[in-house]
């Protein structure tokens, strides 16, 4: 199934097998429902991965197939496995979809700041993707109010601006799911955030293979090949390696193959 978003305002496209719609993420759409359901209140969902695991195209796709199953979107033309899936009896709770990305400290201020990379002094800017080019307190005040089911603004990064644009988008509705890098992550400060979720999701995948699709991201938003390939070596496969060593059990793991496609790891 061909899906196509944008993502921080550039055009992405991904293509998701048929049988990771109907064995994983409507499952998955259905668990939430229910336990939202029981709950009675709005549920907090955290999806973490790693740069290039493909995790906001897959939350927004998420976000499209349960307004898709609610009833509350249009279909469009669908091929016969879109017509199956949708048919099938489960109930869905349309979920709403936010990202961590939006809580970048501003460009001037990672300009204007620095930190010590490999025994060099570096502007902030150099690594801006890496934990601390967050604003954790910031994040962690908004995931308060969000879980406590308020109504409130959530800023989105844009890539063409280089910065957060604040309050792009109210949150509302039973289910909220935010993705990010580092919701899961294990280290000091951080840790704490997933005790906001009733419920976590944490993408696995190789190192290497996201190294190259990290690479054909950068190419492909107008960076020469050798150029690109130094920017992700230096700042982005740190980052890698950050989620890939350090994120905490979620309570659904996924592993992205090198097709794309997802399994449910430990299957």
């Amino acid at each position: 199934m061909k899906y196509t978003a944008v993502i921080n305002g550039i055009n992405v496209q991904a293509v998701y097998t048929e049988e990771n719609v109907r064995e994983i993420f409507l499952p998955l759409l259905g668990r939430l429902s229910a336990m939202q359901r029981e709950k009675k209140r709005r549920l907090l969902v955290m999806l973490a991965a790693p740069p290039g695991a493909g995790k906001s195209t897959l939350a927004d796709f998420l976000q499209a197939l349960s307004r898709k199953k609610a009833g509350l979107a249009e279909t469009g033309e669908l091929c016969s496995a879109e017509k199956e899936i949708l048919a099938q009896d489960t109930d869905i709770t349309p979920i709403t979809v936010i990202g961590m990305d939006g809580f970048h400290r501003r460009q001037e201020d990672l300009l204007s700041h620095t930190i010590i990379r490999d025994g060099e002094e570096i502007p902030l800017v150099r690594i801006k993707g890496a934990p601390v080019t967050f604003d954790l307190v910031r994040l962690t005040e908004r995931i308060r109010r969000v879980r406590a089911g308020e109504e409130c603004g959530w800023p989105e990064y844009s890539r063409l601006l280089h910065n957060p644009v604040e309050d792009a988008l109210i949150v509302k509705g039973d289910i909220v799911l935010l993705e990010g890098n580092y919701l899961l992550l294990d280290r000091e400060g951080w840790r704490e955030l997933a005790d906001f979720a009733d419920y976590t999701i944490r993408i696995t995948a190789d190192e290497a293979m996201l190294k190259e699709r990290l690479v054909e991201r950068k190419i492909k938003s107008g960076t020469e090949d050798e150029a690109a390939r130094r920017f992700v070596e230096f700042s982005d496969m740190a980052n890698v390696r950050e989620c890939l060593e350090y994120t905490k059990e979620a309570d659904l793991c996924l592993a992205l193959g090198q097709d794309g496609g997802y399994r449910v790891a430990g299957r």
